[in-house]
Formats: structure tokens, C-alpha cells, sequence
């Protein structure tokens, strides 16, 4: 059985969410990031987690997960340097990259990714696009309608060998990219898809939550 190392991305303000930090507010019996978390605990290949957190919460988080698995890094002013920050201390050969913000994840799906990326070395869970898309100007006028028929959403855990993710980090570490498919992509190395569920919302909105607590 190959191990696994995961990392958790909690680097953000919330400055969209407003006030709180979005990720230490209650689902049901849990806050988001602990709702997060449970989703990858018990599975047996992922032996380390790595959360990449924001300066203000490290305390916090520390007190919260008393587990092994788990260790609370501190993470960067962006979500690239945040993940750039834990791939220096992840030990295994593949890894899989998560939104803290996104508790919503099904198991099941991440028991696919984490067959995928063995056979494919870089995944992505995505949902096909499902809305008519439009481009426009900037003057707000509609220029066309765009072919939604190969149009996906992107969404997370993405998985990837480890030493093909951070030689990304490390080619491309002055840029600043908010997904790490993309910059597998603007390097010409091919990602591959795993289908997601259209509840894997990312919580960035008070009424987010207020889905993911109906969900929940």
C-alpha cells in the first residue's frame, strides 16, 4: 500500500466571509475545519496531514487536533506559498492538496483520487460545467457564448506525485497561481480529471455555510 501525505490550505483572512475566520465557525458539532479534517482521518494510506494555517489561528488549531497525523505549519499570504510552505515537510511519494474551506468532500471520492493519482500522477476533482457561460468586454457587453460542452469547475483534493508538484512550487515560486493544477498546466504537464460532486462547495460566503449546514 503507498502512504500518502495530505495537506489542508487554512491560510486565508476570510475578508469574504467577514469577521470570523470561516474555517473555526460550528458546521453541527464541529467547526469546518474539524468537518474537513474527519472527511481524511481514518484513511489508512493518508499517514500525515499538514495543515498549512494562517499566523492567527496556529494556537488555536494546535489545541484543536491532538493527533499524530497532524501537524499545524504556518502558511503563506497566498494560497501558493501556503501549500510551497507544507511540501517542504511532506515525507511520502504522492500527496494530495485540499481546501480547509471545503468540508463537504465525499469519502468516496477521495478514494478515488487517491487511486487515480497512482496511475495517472496528477488529478484534479472536477464537475462539468453545468451553467451557459458567456464571455464579455469591458464594457460589460456580451462578446459569445462559449462551448460549455469541455468546460469543467475545479474543485479539490488534487493529487499529484511529490516530486512533480514541487518542482512546480520551485520553477514557478514567484508566481502566483491559485490553483496547483495550473501550474502543472503552464509547465505542459498533462492533468487528469476525477469527478467531484456538485455539493463540494468552497465556503467563502455566510451563505455557504448556511449550505453546508443543510448538508451536513
Amino acid at each position: 500500500m503507498k502512504n500518502f501525505s495530505l495537506i489542508i490550505t487554512a491560510g486565508g483572512t476570510s475578508s469574504r466571509y467577514g469577521g470570523e475566520n470561516k474555517l473555526l465557525v460550528k458546521l453541527k458539532d464541529k467547526t469546518v475545519i474539524e468537518e474537513t479534517v474527519s472527511k481524511f482521518i481514518d484513511f489508512e494510506e493518508i499517514n500525515e496531514i499538514i495543515i498549512s494555517a494562517n499566523i492567527s489561528i496556529t494556537d488555536t488549531l494546535e489545541n484543536m487536533f491532538n493527533n499524530p497525523k497532524i501537524r499545524i505549519i504556518e502558511g503563506g499570504n497566498t494560497r501558493q506559498k501556503s501549500v510551497y510552505n507544507a511540501l517542504k515537510f511532506v515525507n511520502n511519494e504522492y500527496v494530495l492538496i485540499h481546501d480547509g474551506a471545503r468540508p463537504l468532500i465525499r469519502k468516496d471520492t477521495i478514494a478515488y483520487v487517491l487511486e487515480a493519482v497512482l496511475d495517472k500522477n496528477a488529478v484534479s476533482v472536477m464537475t462539468k460545467t453545468t451553467d451557459t457561460i458567456k464571455e464579455v468586454d469591458e464594457d460589460g457587453r456580451i462578446i459569445r457564448t462559449i462551448d460549455r460542452s469541455k468546460l469543467y469547475n475545479t474543485q479539490t483534493p488534487q493529487g499529484f506525485k511529490t516530486a512533480i508538484i514541487k518542482d512546480a512550487h520551485e520553477k514557478l515560486r514567484d508566481g502566483n497561481f491559485t490553483d496547483d493544477c495550473s501550474m502543472l498546466e503552464y509547465l505542459n504537464i498533462p492533468v487528469y480529471i476525477v469527478n467531484g460532486s456538485y455539493t463540494n462547495i468552497k465556503i467563502t460566503i455566510k451563505s455557504d455555510l448556511d449550505f453546508a449546514k443543510l448538508y451536513i
